[in-house]
């Protein structure tokens, strides 16, 4: 398992005084450490498990991370240049328990996939230090805003990679049911619909006995935002600490800015494909339902293999193009 920062002192979450981790190498070698999370263990056993001992932990670094609020701009903008210029541990470390929020936030959203909270937390830790290193301060997009990418792909990967609930899910329509299942239920309620196992795979392509075994397997418990983190009920919740939803106004523009201009590289690249490459691009390689190998290579008359060999090259090539234009565009290929 991703190595876990270290364990915070109880007696110290009581005081209001400076943050107990102080920024030493030893702490900064601790962060940086990248071993895989272990894989999470069978269902009673990480619900169990979560339930009784590691809440505690889970409470008490919960309440540590409150002591590290986000920092402003500036702030971040010169630890960011003492790290890049003078490769500085003590400015990393900084930025890194700033944002460790991040990693608690986007972990949360993955809760109904059974995983052990901290495992998330931790693997998306890995992330964040990742983000620490590949960060262009010059792009006036705010850190944690990037970092969210980078943890959310680490949290993704360890889930797809060695969680319990997806160790099955390495078909394609395994995949396609686990990122889009949910979203695909919320849709069909907003249209008025009741999402049956019927419904669900004719709109996701799949087989009914697909939906109803990844729905079961994905119905597991959640974690109460309200719940204290201290037994004492005077240390806030989980809801204290995390982002809230709404960013500020110079940070929705700069994401803005970001999703324009991939819109725009990404409608200029499809301008220079032929007919069959835009086909794969669009119904492939973009598209939450994407098309089988299969499929593609039938309606082209060529191999499935064939149509492997040109989505890859096309991801490639999209790829290249992009990073022309936004820097450190590599973490897509996590």
């Amino acid at each position: 398992m991703a190595q876990r920062l270290p364990e915070p002192d109880p007696d110290a979450v009581e005081t209001d005084d400076e943050p107990s981790h102080p920024l030493t190498p030893e702490l900064a070698d601790n962060l940086v450490d990248e071993k895989p999370a272990r894989p999470a263990g069978n269902r009673a056993a990480a619900v169990s498990s979560t339930a009784v001992t590691p809440i505690t932990t889970l409470q008490r670094y919960l309440a540590e991370v409150r002591r590290y609020p986000f920092l402003s701009k500036e702030e971040e903008l010169a630890l960011f240049r003492e790290y890049q210029t003078k490769d500085s541990r003590e400015a990393a470390v900084k930025l890194i328990l700033s944002n460790l929020r991040v990693s608690v936030s986007i972990a949360a959203e993955y809760l109904h996939t059974g995983a052990d909270h901290m495992d998330l937390i931790q693997e998306g830790n890995v992330g964040l230090m990742q983000a620490i290193k590949k960060f262009d301060p010059t792009k006036n997009v705010r850190f944690h805003a990037y970092a969210a990418w980078w943890v959310r792909a680490y949290i993704l990967r360890y889930l797809l990679n060695t969680h319990r609930l997806v160790k099955v899910g390495t078909t394609q329509d395994q995949r396609k049911l686990f990122y889009n299942l949910r979203k695909e239920k919320a849709k069909l309620e907003r249209e008025g619909f009741t999402p049956d196992a019927k419904l669900l795979a004719d709109r996701l392509h799949v087989s009914e006995r697909d939906v109803v075994e990844m729905d079961q397997r994905m119905g597991s418990w959640e974690v109460s935002l309200d719940q204290p983190l201290k037994q004492d009920n005077d240390g806030g919740t989980l809801l204290d600490i995390l982002p809230a939803q709404e960013a500020p106004a110079d940070e929705q523009l700069a994401s803005l800015q970001l999703r324009r201009l991939f819109r725009k590289k990404l409608a200029e690249f499809s301008k220079t494909l032929p007919e069959r490459d835009e086909d794969i691009l669009r119904n492939r390689i973009l598209s939450e339902t994407p098309v089988t190998l299969e499929d593609l290579g039938h309606k082209y008359g060529i191999t499935k293999e064939r149509t492997r060999q040109l989505e890859a090259r096309l991801i490639d090539r999209l790829r290249d193009y992009i990073k022309k234009d936004v820097a450190d565009f590599d973490y897509l290929r996590s």
